[in-house]
C-alpha cells in the first residue's frame, strides 16, 4: 500500500510540474511531450527494477531520470524537425 502511495506521489509530482512548466514551454512541445513519456517510462521500469521493498523509491529515481532524459531527446527531435 505504502508503495502504491508513493508511485501516485511521484505521477502527481511529475504532472504538477509539467503543467507548471508548460507556460514558458513555447516552441519546445517536444520536450514536453518526451518528458511526461520518459517519466512514466522511467517510473515502470524503475519500479520493475528496484528490489520489493523499494519499488517506490525506484520509481522515483527512474522516473526523475527518465523524465529529464525523455525532456531532452523529445525537444531535440521537434526541434531537427522543424528545421
Amino acid at each position: 500500500m505504502k508503495n502504491i502511495k508513493m508511485i501516485m506521489f511521484a505521477g502527481m509530482l511529475t504532472t504538477l510540474a509539467l503543467l507548471t512548466g508548460c507556460q514558458s514551454m513555447e516552441g519546445h512541445e517536444g520536450a514536453i511531450i518526451g518528458g511526461a513519456a520518459g517519466a512514466a517510462g522511467g517510473a515502470l521500469i524503475g519500479s520493475a527494477a528496484a528490489g520489493s521493498g523499494n519499488r517506490g523509491t525506484g520509481a522515483l529515481i527512474g522516473g526523475a531520470i527518465g523524465g529529464v532524459a525523455g525532456g531532452v531527446a523529445g525537444d531535440q527531435l521537434h526541434d531537427k524537425k522543424n528545421r
